[in-house]
């Protein structure tokens, strides 16, 4: 007859399981109440945008079998006020990810900022109330070679305060060690209506409107952005300091950096 396995040594075993598999979660933190932009940007004036709907505080990221499942939560309770069927209608989130060396400094028009040297991103989640065709196809017609690395779920839901998304770990590429990639997060409003080159997100304007943000300029200088995550070496209000000169472009970018457990 063979002698059991003590408790403890089962106890460890069991510890050691669950060790592993917390270390393909990461979750960040952002504070509440900082989703004024570089500190005085403005809701439009339209009730559909209720207070802390963009005021970004908890990002998760969580390996699960081949997926990667991706959550991100506003300080507000969802709402589709728009019927646009997953639970949520005016954010529109995007998880820049650096999974490794290399990638990307600039991103587009309509989020009119980069990222600072050593920085840089490699694939880009998009959590949209849009549906994933119209998301792939915009970024198809309007963002080039960057397309490539836009990552967009099957499906998108809000419930409660979390945007949640899962995508194959395969379309993000990198070593798979989800806890040691860096992250940033651009909160943004979705717009059904962009512009030629804008990717389905709503500007911000000098004046706040019915749909328009305020707080920034009516040129292409300020970044179109309420919150992104802090961390350390990374403070929000530094990242989206911009400067505009007279013809209304940017004599200084926004640059935002990578955060990283």
């Amino acid at each position: 007859m063979k002698k059991p396995f003590p408790l403890r040594t089962i106890g460890l075993a069991v510890a050691l399981a669950f060790g592993a598999a917390a270390a393909h979660a990461v979750e960040f933190t952002d504070p509440r109440g900082d989703d004024k932009g570089p500190g005085n940007y403005t809701y439009p004036t339209d009730g559909v945008y209720k207070a802390g709907s963009f005021d970004l505080v908890k990002l998760k990221a969580e390996k699960s079998g081949a997926n990667v499942d991706f959550s991100v939560d506003v300080a507000a309770n969802l709402e589709d006020p728009w019927g646009m069927g997953g639970g949520f209608a005016v954010q529109m989130v995007f998880i820049f990810i650096k999974t490794g060396a290399g990638g990307y400094s600039d991103t587009w028009t309509g989020i009119n900022a980069k990222f600072a040297p050593g920085h840089e991103w490699n694939k880009v989640v998009v959590l949209s109330p849009q549906k994933k065709a119209r998301v792939t196809a915009e970024a198809e017609a309007k963002l080039g070679a960057m397309a490539k690395d836009i990552v967009v779920p099957n499906i998108t839901r809000g419930r409660g305060r979390p945007i949640s998304g899962s995508v194959p770990l395969s379309e993000l590429g990198g070593d798979g060690n989800v806890d040691g990639w860096s992250y940033q997060v651009v909160m943004q409003s979705n717009e059904g209506f962009p512009t030629a080159t804008d990717l389905l997100t709503r500007k911000v304007n000098e004046y706040e409107g019915q749909h328009r943000f305020g707080g920034g300029n009516d040129g292409d200088c300020d970044p179109h952005i309420m919150d992104v995550l802090d961390g350390p070496g990374a403070d929000q209000k530094e990242m989206l300091a911009y400067t505009c000169g007279p013809d209304g472009k940017a004599t200084k970018t926004a640059t935002l950096k990578m955060i990283k457990k």
